[in-house]
């Protein structure tokens, strides 16, 4: 049998027509030292700040220090099994993280995994955690309010889409309550929330979810959360998260609220990480970019311009103080980035006053263009009223015989007080607000004795909804205040059915 010259060339031919050559050129280093979560590796040249490596075992790494002879790397999971001289590889991806509608419903970790034991999340889309903030054009000023359902917070310290308003004060005064209550409160009001919790007990964060999910609010809520017990990098890297979440839904022209829980711990964290990858510390041992860690995170939140959709993120950062001192170093940095903060105190919490807001010490920069114009008649004294009655309180307790007009300022600052209180987890709409702060400020509360107002309150609601609903439907459509006879009408009206209890 012989062979054929032309059936080999052709042979040839072929083969060489079938030939692919696939090279893979990948960057691989090696672990110097580990420990403390953080690797130091060599051999990886071209790699980039906030890149992602992957060890050996899986498990992937951020790239934070870039040295001359290696490269400090933040491990993002277990670190148990990584050993000096395990092989590390670039994967050429900044930090990423799955965004998207499915993700709503969901408790997810700092890396947009489900931690719910639900499954996996359904969707293929994803955001790099850190993107620049919108530029000067693209933004527009705070004009619509964000209705938190709480009376104190909506009178005197109005927080508008797009704004940032810190939520300050002591543990244990009420912070997280504020913020769940202002996420209930978002039902129907066409807003996706995101509540972000940072270094908390994971039994905390099971109550939190547990309660938005009684209350109807879970359907439109993410939650992420980096719990105590996790590694440092992980609530470092949560707030990130959770603004990045945000984003995919505003640049698509939505409203979204973005609630930090608290960035007290988010900084502590990056101390840790700091200190161990060697950078030199500052103040109170904090590296010296701790100011940029939270100005770069909160200046995301933006109100878009009509052109860019339109959309907005309002971001409410926690801070918590240690004995009420708003001057330490995180506090002033925060204050100094948000537009206006909402301080909450120990003292008015222990003595019954819920939500604990100080109203002197507290203020929204964006002032009335984040309130309706119903809101902003009846509560423009609200304030200064409080700050006389504090100021007078004081006085009050060394003099007995006080004149008509003081007793008169007495009597109507216990009344604002008791008003303003509020119970957990029962925001209320705009319409109430204004109906039960319009009674106040036009002297229909001041013989009603203080230990009613409450009950006056809840009654007087629910007799407007059966007998005078058009005043309710008229300030909840139009935002102002319905005819004055007509109101006095209702509330008179009210006054006359009203038992004072004995």
């Amino acid at each position: 049998m012989s062979i054929k010259a032309e059936e080999i060339s052709a042979l040839i031919k072929q083969q060489i027509e079938n030939y692919e050559t696939d090279i893979e050129v990948s960057d691989i280093g090696t672990v110097i030292q580990v420990g403390d979560g953080i690797a130091r590796v060599h051999g990886l040249n071209d790699v980039m700040s906030g890149e992602l490596v992957e060890f050996s075992n899986g498990v992937m790494g951020l790239v934070q220090n870039l040295e001359e002879s290696n490269v400090g790397v933040v491990i993002l999971g277990p670190f148990r099994d990584i050993r000096e001289g395990d092989e590390v590889r670039r994967t050429g991806r900044i930090m990423q993280v799955p965004v998207g509608e499915a993700m709503l419903g969901r408790v997810v970790n700092s890396l947009g995994q489900p931690v719910d034991g639900r499954g996996p999340i359904e969707t293929t889309k994803t955001r790099p955690i850190e993107s620049p903030a919108p530029g000067v054009m693209d933004r527009k000023s705070v004009h619509e309010p964000l209705q938190t359902g709480l009376k104190v917070i909506d009178s005197m310290i109005p927080v508008g889409r797009g704004q940032r308003e810190l939520i300050i004060g002591d543990r244990q005064t009420g912070k997280t309550a504020v913020a769940l209550d202002t996420i209930i409160n978002q039902k129907d009001q066409d807003m996706i929330c995101i509540y972000v919790a940072i270094g908390q007990k994971e039994s905390t964060v099971r109550g939190v979810v547990e309660t938005l999910r009684q209350q109807g609010a879970l359907d439109y809520t993410i939650v992420v959360t980096a719990s105590a017990s996790q590694p440092a990098p992980l609530l470092y890297l949560a707030p990130y998260t959770g603004v990045t979440l945000g984003e995919e839904f505003m640049y698509n022209g939505k409203h979204v609220l973005v609630i930090y829980d608290d960035l007290s711990k988010q900084a502590a964290a990056y101390r840790e990480l700091s200190l161990l990858l060697r950078r030199p510390p500052g103040r109170e041992a904090f590296p010296g970019d701790v100011f940029y860690l939270h100005s770069r995170l909160l200046e995301r939140a933006a109100k878009l311009s009509d052109e860019k959709g339109g959309g907005s993120l309002t971001a409410l950062p926690f801070v918590e103080t240690q004995a009420g001192d708003i001057s330490a170093y995180i506090p002033t940095n925060v204050i100094s980035i948000t537009d206006g903060q909402i301080f909450l105190e120990s003292d008015l919490f222990h003595s019954g006053v819920r939500p604990a807001v100080n109203a002197g010490l507290s203020v929204s920069r964006v002032g009335g263009s984040a309130q309706i114009k119903a809101m902003k008649k009846v509560a423009g004294t609200l304030r200064l009223d409080l700050a006389s009655y504090r100021e007078l309180e004081s006085f009050a307790q060394f003099g007995s015989d006080l004149d008509r007009a003081t007793q008169a300022k007495l009597n109507r600052g216990a009344r604002t007080v008791e008003v303003l209180k509020q119970g957990l987890h029962k925001p209320l709409g705009v319409e109430k607000q204004v109906a039960i702060i319009y009674a106040l400020v036009n002297g229909f509360l001041d013989d009603i004795p203080v230990a009613d107002i409450q009950r006056f309150e809840a009654e007087m609601f629910e007799y407007i909804e059966k007998n005078a609903n058009e005043i309710f439907e008229h300030i909840r459509n139009t935002g102002n205040l319905p005819e004055t006879a007509d109101f006095n009408n209702a509330i008179e009206g009210f006054k006359k059915t009203f038992v004072v209890s004995e």
